[in-house]
């Protein structure tokens, strides 16, 4: 089992440097000069090349590319993640004030798809062929046909200005304010279909097999071959998409941020591209990056606990 660790924390930790060496190496070559743009945005076209030569100097943008990614890579593993051109701060205090609150929030819709979804997935199984099976599958279909950024305004539109039971939510509260209710929605309705459409499919497979014609012959309900028998093969698959999910939730809720005003990582990342401000960029990069690993290795270390299997040969 230690090795097992070991060796995907090894090959998580190498895929992390490659991917911060190619997003460094698009950012020097292609992302445009974050001096310059800062002035073009304040309409400030009069300034000299010295004034902007001095910038490049003073952020290392003058250094040759191999030279600045060593110095990042230095400063990094001393945690600093270094200063934003645009706003002049500490990159890693915006990361602070921004990552927990898309964390909380995509954690938050991972657990109620996972709740609501799975369930869903086995009563469709159960039910396979049933105009229930149909509904919970049309349903969860015409969910994911929907994107995010459509599904934002329609809750609005229709909990807001059509029912009237809320006023518009706007900004960050807490997990736990009613200012959450409907992007958390709005986040859940993303990864609910492939829940269910995961779990339906898993448990299809697996209700012919041996074990399972064994439990119905010893009288024992469809609850109980399905919870009991059933679930634990099933969740194998499950995870590993309900993983996936987590990943696309906390990195790409950029619109849902944006639409509810809330202060999120997914708005840090959107400024620095905009700017083109090469920390906030390199910091999003790494934070991302470190998500997908942490992620995975959450789901990986699930697969022995599920089945044991998983970690012969390692």
């Amino acid at each position: 089992m230690l090795l097992y660790l070991l060796t995907r924390i090894l090959r998580s930790a190498l895929g992390i440097l490659l991917i911060l060496f190619v997003s460094y190496g698009m950012m020097f070559y292609g992302a445009g000069d974050p001096i310059k743009k800062m002035y073009l945005d304040k309409d400030d076209l009069a300034v000299d090349e010295v004034t902007l030569t001095a910038l490049r100097e003073k952020y290392g943008l003058d250094d040759p590319f191999l030279v600045q990614f060593t110095t990042y890579l230095g400063n990094l593993a001393q945690g600093n993640m270094g200063i934003s051109i645009r706003e002049q701060r500490p990159v890693a205090d915006m990361v602070r004030a921004t990552l927990p609150i898309s964390v909380q929030m995509g954690l938050a819709a991972t657990a109620l798809a996972t709740l609501i979804g799975i369930p869903l997935g086995i009563l469709a199984a159960r039910k396979h062929n049933s105009p229930l099976d149909y509904a919970i599958v049309a349903g969860v279909t015409a969910f994911n046909a929907v994107p995010v950024f459509v599904i934002g305004p329609l809750l609005i539109l229709f909990f807001v200005s059509v029912l009237g039971i809320m006023k518009v939510p706007w900004g960050w509260d807490g997990l736990f304010s009613p200012k959450t209710i409907l992007p958390l929605a709005a986040l859940t309705m993303v990864p609910l279909p492939i829940v269910v459409r995961q779990t339906r499919s898993a448990i299809l497979e697996v209700r012919g097999e041996d074990y399972i014609r064994t439990a119905r012959a010893k009288g024992l309900s469809e609850r109980d071959v399905a919870f009991r028998h059933m679930l634990r093969p099933v969740l194998l698959p499950v995870i590993t998409s309900v993983g996936l999910v987590a990943i696309t939730l906390i990195n790409g809720a950029i619109f849902v941020e944006l639409i509810f005003g809330i202060p999120g990582f997914g708005g840090l990342t959107l400024e620095g591209l905009l700017n083109v401000d090469y920390p906030v960029i390199m910091a999003t990069v790494l934070i991302g990056a470190l998500i997908v690993m942490v992620t995975n290795l959450a789901v990986e270390l699930a697969y022995p606990l599920l089945d044991a299997r998983v970690t012969k040969g390692h």
